[in-house]
């Protein structure tokens, strides 16, 4: 089962996305810390701030277990309201990571470090006759 992960740094208002296979973040929950070294960051503690399902349905705080339910929203995730005061049932996942989880977001909570280099994550190249913003 491998599980895309999306780690947020505040710091530096970046993200970057990885694909691993972990089953050691199986039965967590939204809100929890853990460590970096689950995901291949060592040194870093990361929070789990959200995700969504294999279908794409979105993750909630406020709903309990691994499983899907239909409840009524007043905001995000899951529904953006049109007008004040406006809400619609819609279909929500639970606050717990389960096998039917497909995507898991992160951000980092402690550690310093140059996380693209620590994961791998090659740097973007610059497409050919861009010029860069003066300050």
């Amino acid at each position: 089962m491998a599980l895309r992960i999306v780690i947020n740094e505040p710091k530096t208002k970046k993200s970057w996305q990885i694909e691993k296979d972990v089953p050691t973040l199986i039965g967590r929950k939204i809100g929890e810390k853990i460590e970096g070294s689950l995901i291949g960051l060592g040194g870093f503690v990361l929070q789990i701030t959200g995700g969504s399902d294999k279908e794409g349905f979105p993750m909630r705080a406020e709903v309990d277990g691994p499983g899907r339910k239909r409840i009524l929203l007043s905001g995000p995730p899951g529904f953006i309201p049109k007008k004040e005061g406006q809400r619609k049932r819609k279909n929500i996942v639970g606050n717990t990571i389960s096998d039917r989880t497909g995507q898991v977001n992160c951000k980092v909570v402690e550690g310093d470090g140059d996380i693209p280099t620590i994961l791998g994550i090659p740097p973007k190249q610059k497409a050919e006759g861009t010029e860069e913003k003066k300050a």
